[in-house]
């Protein structure tokens, strides 16, 4: 029987492969709004990260969410981005 392969994808927090189930996408979208994708299928370009805030900072202090994104992110969606890994961590 053939074993199923598990996607895995790298946090750009703390740069730790793990595996696609266990992360949270960032997308930004063709109109070039940064949204969470819960479903982890949205188009777009994304990134993963962890589900805490630790990661979060790390990815903000180093700007690799920016790079990753290839887009400046303003205040406003990070602040949405921290309320949003808040509620979908628990």
């Amino acid at each position: 029987m053939k074993v199923k392969k598990i996607p895995m994808r790298m946090c750009v927090g703390c740069m730790e492969m793990k595996t696609k189930k266990e992360l949270i996408r960032i997308v930004r979208t063709s109109e070039n709004e940064v949204i969470l994708d819960s479903t982890g299928k949205k188009p777009g370009r994304g990134v993963y990260i962890c589900a805490n805030k630790d990661c979060l900072n790390k990815a903000l202090k180093g700007n690799k969410l920016e790079k990753g994104l290839q887009q400046a992110i303003s205040g406003e969606i990070i602040e949405r981005l921290k309320v949003g890994l808040d509620h979908g961590s628990e």
